[in-house]
């Protein structure tokens, strides 16, 4: 009878045990896919910047009282707006993509960002751009850190900074036209603070997730793919949100 007991305990620890392996695996494929979209954003975003033809055909130059800018062509805007409906597609469709398919949109959507945020190589120093850089991974190992490891359900935090989200995008469309330098300097201390919190939810989430698909190869591979792009999110809008305190204009 206690060897029967034991049998169970050894095949409970040892179900554990490859549930904890294949987690780690997954969070793995994760934060590879999330690493590699950040590299040809970054790739992209140089290339452009440095192609004067391609530069040309996305961004005008703009002179303002604080010097130079940089707008979007016609061609700059569909290329501005095309990662977004992106973004929704593979939202609303991913579950019914193949996950070469899925992969295919993801890369795409990395590599239309990079040429979306060329202009950011221009405006910007060299040097604080890679500071900026260095910071918003430093602030988002430490958070996505906490999310994998905290044992406190993070849902309700989420449900929050949801709400502070919506509230921080209200404020910027309505600066658009107040152009108030205070309202600006609030919204880049909100947004640093809520897409530091996503980056701990979207973490735990992503690992809740995992466990929901079970043995399911197809839905991990592809749950891999949207929690990779939720964690590019989060830490894309810290270094811009960032960009605005530390970055030095040319």
């Amino acid at each position: 009878m206690a060897d029967f007991d034991n049998r169970i305990l050894r095949g409970t620890a040892t179900a554990d045990t490859t549930m904890d392996l294949g987690l780690r695996a997954h969070m793995l494929r994760v934060y590879n896919y999330m690493f590699g979209a950040l590299a040809l954003t970054g790739a992209v975003a140089w290339v452009v910047a440095n192609t004067p033809p391609l530069l040309n055909l996305l961004y005008r130059e703009v002179v303002t009282a604080n010097g130079v800018s940089y707008g979007p062509t016609m061609l700059g805007w569909v290329v501005f707006l095309a990662p977004l409906a992106l973004v929704f597609f593979l939202s609303f469709r991913v579950m019914q993509m193949s996950q070469a398919a899925a992969q295919a949109t993801f890369w795409t959507y990395a590599a239309l960002v990079g040429a979306s945020l060329a202009s950011i190589l221009l405006l910007y120093t060299g040097a604080s751009v890679a500071m900026t850089f260095f910071v918003t991974a430093g602030t988002f190992g430490a958070m996505s850190l906490y999310g994998y490891t905290t044992k406190r359900d993070l849902t309700g935090l989420g449900s929050f900074l949801f709400m502070g989200l919506i509230g921080i995008l209200l404020a910027s469309l309505a600066n658009l036209f107040f152009k108030s330098a205070a309202v600006e300097f609030v919204v880049s201390v909100l947004g640093v603070l809520i897409f530091t919190g996503l980056t701990a939810w979207d973490t735990q989430k992503i690992k809740n997730t995992y466990y929901a698909v079970g043995g399911d190869t197809a839905a991990a591979g592809k749950a891999a793919i949207m929690g990779a792009l939720s964690l590019y999110l989060d830490f894309l809008n810290i270094f811009l949100f960032l960009l605005r305190f530390m970055g030095d204009r040319r």
